[in-house]
């Protein structure tokens, strides 16, 4: 058998696991969507938002990647998922010295995901 699924996950014989990380983005995209007015929410904390991505959009992303061998560039498409929803929960920034705002770029992401307390 060349594949076959199991507990919700696309199994082959060669272990290529771009077609379930397509699927698994696409579910986790369809999840984020259901909540995007929460996390962009201004009138909840951001640590509220982010716990509502962690334990509602990464189980989605993330289900059966204990077994998943990822190139860079299929990692590269987990952290555009990413970065796209923490910037959607941290929004837009004043630069200090310009006063314009700006999107956050993914080093800044990182850092704030990062100090964000959960509880």
């Amino acid at each position: 058998m060349e594949e076959f699924r199991y507990l919700g996950t696309t199994l082959t014989n060669q272990n290529h696991i771009k077609e379930e990380i397509k699927s698994r983005l696409k579910s986790g995209n369809a999840c984020y969507h259901l909540v995007q007015n929460l996390l962009s929410s201004r009138l909840l904390p951001k640590n509220i938002n982010f716990v509502i991505y962690r334990t509602v959009i990464l189980p989605v992303v993330l289900y059966g990647s204990e077994t998943w061998l990822l190139t860079l560039r299929e990692e590269h498409t987990l952290r555009v998922l990413q970065n796209r929803a923490l910037r959607r929960i941290f929004g837009l920034k004043r630069d200090k010295v310009t006063g314009e705002w700006r999107t956050l770029h993914n080093e800044l992401t990182d850092l704030y995901s990062s100090n964000i307390q959960c509880g």
